[in-house]
């Protein structure tokens, strides 16, 4: 039941469960929980999210939490939109984070069994999804959002009947593919129909494309999006000073410490560990691509050697940085730090990310 690191990164929540993608085909469940485990996962669903979702996880018993028995939000979602929701709730909805690093309950063994039941008792194989931007019309998609989804999403993206979809959180962590198969799918059980029949293939994705251009606030225009800096421009305030972290265990540091210290200008690298197009998704502002799966000589190419302070962070909240972070201090770069809450822990706790624009692939660049 143990992954290779880059799935370990990739869904730290299953860690221990998830098995390899086979392109182009459904993925293969992890295995089936014991009895012991699954009756501790049923007594957290009852605990913790029977309230809202139901007893029977049918969903809208309170502040119209959504069914968690569709089988196309199983499909499409498992494990990691699913998990990552539990984790971290949706902030500015009432889906608080039930993660014990943001306030919770529930360790991480915890959100793993209790997402490996929910799905479990869904019965659905999850699918794989592309990953990458819907392309689309925009105005288009407000166009048909308008008229076929506000009356459920809200006029905002605000949620009623439906989900909120002017969530930041969730359109940070949620890829289009996922947000477009809702739409073409629907989900069963529930008041979202399928819109395969009832719109075009161009609506469907001018409204994905719609929905995610919302991410920074829906009365926005259109989102800057924001292209890697260049090989030669990776520190952030080149001529300010050094930030001042107090490290935990001598290697993490908060979000508060670092959005501290982002506002007040100080010197440092912020490196993004992640695959690349999940920096292009959504990025602390400044940040730039520096994959995990990079040799150790790629990684530091392009690094500063003088004492500049480099933070890394990935989704997972830590094991892709940490990683990262062990190369550079093998090399002699000890002003490095990992950010603890990684970055599903920065988006949700409020603090601020942008859209990134991948430029080709530069010599040299990891």
């Amino acid at each position: 039941m143990n992954l290779p690191p880059k799935l370990l990164c990739l869904a730290p929540l299953l860690a221990l469960a998830l098995l390899p993608l086979r392109p182009a085909q459904a993925q293969e469940g992890p295995p089936p929980l014991t009895p012991e485990q699954s009756t501790a996962a049923a007594a957290s669903y009852q605990q913790y999210c029977a309230l809202c979702h139901g007893p029977d996880r049918a969903g809208y018993a309170n502040d119209h939490a959504p069914s968690l028995k569709s089988p196309q939000l199983f499909a499409a979602g498992f494990p990691y939109i699913i998990g990552e929701a539990i984790a971290y709730g949706r902030p500015g909805t009432p889906m608080g984070g039930y993660h014990e690093e943001v306030g919770g309950p529930l360790s991480r063994k915890d959100i793993m069994l209790l997402t490996m039941w929910l799905g479990e008792q869904a019965g659905t194989a999850p699918i794989e999804l592309p990953d990458g931007a819907v392309a689309g019309d925009v105005a288009l998609g407000a166009k048909v959002y308008a008229e076929s989804c506000a009356s459920c999403h809200g006029a905002q993206g605000e949620g009623g009947t439906g989900t909120a979809l002017g969530n930041a959180t969730m359109l940070a962590l949620t890829p289009d593919a996922f947000i477009r198969h809702t739409v073409e799918n629907g989900r069963d059980g529930t008041p979202m129909v399928a819109f395969r029949d009832k719109l075009s293939t161009e609506q469907i994705d001018g409204v994905t494309a719609f929905i995610r251009s919302r991410s920074t606030g829906w009365n926005a225009p259109e989102p800057m999006r924001h292209a890697p800096p260049a090989l030669d421009a990776y520190v952030i305030n080149p001529d300010a000073p050094a930030p001042e972290f107090a490290l935990k265990d001598g290697l993490y540091v908060s979000a508060a410490e670092l959005d501290r210290e982002l506002k007040a200008k100080k010197r440092m690298v912020l490196l993004d560990t992640r695959v690349t197009s999940m920096w292009e998704r959504a990025h602390i502002e400044g940040a730039v691509p520096g994959p995990y799966y990079a040799s150790r000589e790629e990684v530091m190419a392009n690094l500063p050697t003088d004492g500049t302070w480099i933070v890394a962070y990935c989704e997972c909240p830590r094991a892709a940085a940490e990683s990262v972070v062990r190369k550079l201090r093998e090399g002699g770069l000890t002003n490095t730090a990992v950010l603890w809450e990684g970055i599903q822990g920065w988006v949700s706790l409020g603090y601020p990310v942008v859209p990134g624009n991948a430029a080709p692939k530069v010599a040299g660049q990891p």
